[in-house]
């Protein structure tokens, strides 16, 4: 896919991304940063970069969690996928 430059507004102000990913995945991504900072800002009326930086922070730390979801959902479906194996096994033998 090419690269496409799309404008998003993210807490009052316009940016230009140029991404590989589609103009509405662009899009989406944006509005969720924004909505972020907007809630964040109406929570602690702190200056919009504290709230940026605060968003930041909180998404890395959402991110950071999927990821050790997803490692731990894996490690988990690899067990009962040998688990799984083993009784193949198991019942194969008997029969």
């Amino acid at each position: 896919m090419a690269k496409t430059r799309t404008i998003v507004r993210i807490a009052g102000r316009d940016y230009p991304i140029t991404s590989n990913d589609g103009e509405e995945y662009v899009r989406r991504v944006a509005r969720f940063v924004d909505r972020k900072i907007s809630e964040l800002s109406v929570a602690t009326r702190l200056p919009a970069t504290e709230c940026a930086t605060l968003a930041a922070v909180t998404i890395a730390d959402e991110l950071a969690k999927s990821h050790e979801e997803i490692t731990r959902l894996r490690a988990q479906m690899e067990s009962e996928r040998a688990e799984l194996q083993a009784l193949r096994a198991e019942k194969e033998a008997k029969a």
